[in-house]
């Protein structure tokens, strides 16, 4: 969302999220400070839950995914891309030559890590809501989401695939942004469900 009211000079559409931390971007310090940040903030949160759950599958696959979303982000940001491929044809070019520096293939791992960690815990708490009668806005709302989050995971991994076919960009950046937009509006659920959780009267004997 920082990249609305800023000039980062890349473009929405086509370019990676994770050019916008690039150590060639104006503002790349900025966005590689808020990756480690919210990486951090949810690792961290989902560690105690991850203890909490015990036997219930679908929720300790929920929270160790999104331990693994936090931890593979936090990782992000201490592996930036060194320039951006997508609006820079040498940079590009150097990338297919394997004449970049190592972050790039390390980054192009963590970066894999926190997308495969994100989709598995939007699906396997949201699961783990409806299975287990527990917080019940996420349980209502949070199948639309699901459906949403994995369509627009399946075109960003198109969108990627075509790009580095040489096939264009196929709108990878609106993809890309689509996907982590819709991740951050289920946090955001689940947040409030479990606050509501938390604050809900004790049902009476």
């Amino acid at each position: 969302m920082l990249e609305l009211p800023l000039a980062t000079g890349l473009d929405p559409v086509q370019s990676y999220v994770s050019e916008l931390a690039a150590t060639d971007q104006p503002l790349g310090a900025l966005f590689r400070t808020a990756d480690l940040v919210a990486g951090l903030l949810l690792l961290a949160a989902a560690l105690p839950a991850l203890v909490a759950a015990r036997r219930r599958f679908w929720a300790a696959a929920g929270w160790a995914a999104l331990a693994l979303f936090g931890a593979a982000t936090a990782a992000d940001s201490r592996l930036p891309l060194s320039c951006a491929p997508t609006a820079d044809t040498a940079c590009q070019v150097r990338e297919d030559a394997g004449l970049v520096p190592f972050t790039h293939a390390a980054h192009a791992v963590s970066s894999g890590l926190a997308m495969a960690g994100a989709v598995t815990a939007v699906v396997a708490l949201t699961v783990a809501a409806r299975r287990y009668g527990w917080w019940p806005p996420l349980a209502r709302t949070g199948p639309v989401l699901v459906v949403l989050e994995l369509a627009a995971t399946a075109w960003t991994l198109v969108a990627v695939a075509a790009f580095e076919a040489g096939r264009g960009h196929w709108a990878l950046g609106a993809g890309q942004r689509a996907q982590l937009l819709l991740v951050a509006v289920w946090l955001l659920l689940l947040a409030w469900s479990l606050r509501a959780a938390r604050t809900a009267p004790e049902p009476r004997p």
